[in-house]
């Protein structure tokens, strides 16, 4: 969806400012680290995948998501989820008080959170699906403006790249925001940044973009 989470190349919003890495603390405040863990723990419960989590938190209005933080972000989200999960009322969110006990809910254990997390959630999928493009192939990301989740940045849409990489088959992040399980052909499209950014672009300039078959069409 278009949103103010997309802001990549938009118009008006200046260079993105971020804090050096080197100096850039994992969490700025203890509440961010509970926020996280959370949004983690949550998870576990097996009630939405990493798509849906994302766009809960793109669902909230522009100016919300650009007043808050990235933990703030994160926390609107998880509410969503929670309350459209059925595990949360809007009235228990309010009080801060449960009022019952959700039901059906897979428990992740302390003793086993470092397992889980290491463990991770591979996204690959094992079908036979052929390619439609190859490396060195000139590709078009398609011009698309969806009410739903998608992983196509608007920046990107219209514009002509080339075909780096074919990663397989991984899950469609755009139709597991919708809680569909499909798998699509992922690839690795190299951008002139001129072709992006236009004359304030640099020749010396490339971006690489993961993105799902479907995004692509052939250029000519």
């Amino acid at each position: 969806m278009n949103g103010g989470h997309d802001l990549g190349g938009m118009h008006g919003l200046g260079p993105v400012d971020p804090e050096p890495e080197s100096e850039e603390p994992v969490f700025h405040a203890e509440w961010e680290r509970r926020a996280f863990a959370l949004n983690l723990a949550a998870g576990f419960l097996g009630k939405w995948n990493i798509d849906q989590g994302r766009h809960a938190r793109e669902r909230q209005h522009p100016a919300d998501y650009l007043r808050n933080t990235y933990y703030e972000n994160w926390l609107a989200g998880l509410e969503t989820l929670l309350v459209e999960a059925g595990l949360v009322t809007p009235e228990e969110l309010e009080s801060g008080v449960a009022e019952g006990r959700a039901e059906d809910v897979r428990v992740l254990l302390g003793e086993n959170v470092e397992g889980a997390l290491s463990k991770g959630g591979p996204v690959t999928m094992d079908i036979p699906l052929e390619a439609s493009f190859r490396a060195g192939d000139r590709v078009r990301v398609i011009n698309i403006n969806p009410l739903g989740h998608t992983r196509a940045p608007r920046y990107a849409r219209g514009k002509v790249g080339t075909v780096a990489l074919d990663h397989g088959v991984h899950i469609f992040a755009d139709r597991n925001a919708e809680g569909v399980k499909e798998g699509q052909r992922l690839y690795s499209v190299e951008f002139d940044g001129r072709e992006l950014w236009g004359e304030a672009g640099s020749a010396r300039e490339t971006v690489r973009i993961d993105l799902w078959e479907p995004h692509l069409e052939a250029a000519e």
